[in-house]
């Protein structure tokens, strides 16, 4: 049998076992398989072959595995729920200090309250939501107003 159909068979073998293990790392070394066998193909010795084979499986393992394995295993960019609401950009509707106030982000009215205790912001400031604290909002002015 020639070495090119044996390295075929190794990439099979270590690509159904891809699919049965889904960790990436067999489909990579199969990948490296496959080109074994293109080396084998061109009649080069079994030296170069297995050469090709290392040398293809680690330059695999290093520059793709870690971008893979970062897509792969990726928490969602989705944020949902009040987690939705940091960053997003509130009005004032009734001034906000440290123990109380009110906003509007998107079409929704919150409690909210000052994130530094020190600022006092009055209504119609446009702020930035720090936090969510249970059901209060917790904003800083996107302009520095006087503290009080």
């Amino acid at each position: 049998m020639q070495s090119w159909v044996l390295w075929v068979i190794v990439a099979a073998v270590l690509g159904t076992a891809e699919l049965m293990a889904a960790t990436f790392d067999l489909l990579l070394l199969a990948i490296a398989a496959l080109s074994a066998g293109a080396i084998a193909g061109l009649g080069l010795g079994i030296g170069f072959q297995v050469l090709t084979f290392a040398v293809t499986a680690a330059t695999l393992a290093v520059l793709v595995r870690p971008v893979a394995r970062r897509h792969l295993t990726g928490h969602p960019r989705l944020r949902t729920g009040v987690a939705a609401l940091i960053g997003r950009e509130a009005v004032v509707l009734a001034a906000c200090d440290r123990d109380t106030g009110r906003v509007r982000i998107g079409g929704e009215e919150w409690s909210a309250r000052s994130y530094d205790p020190h600022l006092h912001i009055p209504a119609g400031t446009r702020v930035d939501v720090f936090a969510i604290e249970g059901a209060t909002a917790l904003v800083h002015p996107q302009e520095e107003p006087w503290p009080n």
